[in-house]
């Protein structure tokens, strides 16, 4: 069960990561691959109408670009107007919707319950709600349940060290492990969860950099 949720979990941490580093691309780029009905996913920033940032996918991994500065040709603004009448000629339209924030101001991360484009993943959605419910369920090993509440929370991929540390790290195979000495407590689990949160960014975007170096 652990392995399995772990796979779910990391698989979905790489779809999350690679739309953190998209492609550049031009608004002709954009618009040939719309006509042509590559574009699987739109979504946008701005406000009134006008695009500060234009995002779009050809598949789940493969994310591309265009910011504010590349969106004006001849006719000039690229507005949401023109983009929802693009859209409208293809025989199959993709999702637009509106990018917001990546940080929803919620207790529970927000990557495992948002995807840019209108399509959440539920079964890492899911995959994370059973881990969570695993950890409240449990005695955990290193630390107490107040200490991986914020390393699940706050520190954002706590999720995925639970699922490889506890009760017994899965190099070990299975068995119940030892408890430790000195658990960690609540508050030293919130002091960890900030570094986790911090070393959890660097991850996506170097996950995020290598599959745009390899497919983008």
């Amino acid at each position: 069960m652990r392995i399995v949720l772990l796979v779910v979990m990391v698989g979905g941490a790489v779809l999350v990561s690679a739309t953190f580093r998209p492609s550049i691309r031009t608004l002709d780029q954009f618009r040939f691959a719309l006509s042509a009905g590559e574009v699987d996913r739109v979504t946008w920033q701005g406000d009134g109408g006008q695009m500060s940032l234009l995002m779009w996918s050809e598949s789940p991994l493969v994310w591309h670009e265009v910011r504010s500065d590349g969106l004006r040709d001849a006719k000039g603004p690229y507005t949401i107007k023109r983009l929802n009448a693009d859209a409208s000629r293809n025989p199959v339209s993709p999702s637009i919707v509106r990018l917001n924030d990546r940080s929803s101001g919620s207790i529970p991360p927000s990557w495992p319950f948002r995807f840019p484009g209108g399509t959440n993943l539920w079964w890492l959605a899911t995959a994370w709600v059973v881990t969570f419910l695993m950890m409240l369920g449990s005695r955990p090993r290193l630390g107490n349940r107040w200490a991986w509440f914020w390393l699940f929370t706050i520190g954002e991929i706590g999720a995925l060290l639970f699922l490889v540390l506890e009760p017994r790290p899965l190099w070990r195979g299975p068995g119940e492990g030892a408890a430790h000495s000195k658990p960690i407590s609540g508050s030293t689990g919130c002091l960890y969860s900030i570094l986790l949160a911090i070393v959890s960014v660097g991850a996506a975007l170097g996950i995020g950099e290598l599959v745009r170096l390899l497919l983008g």
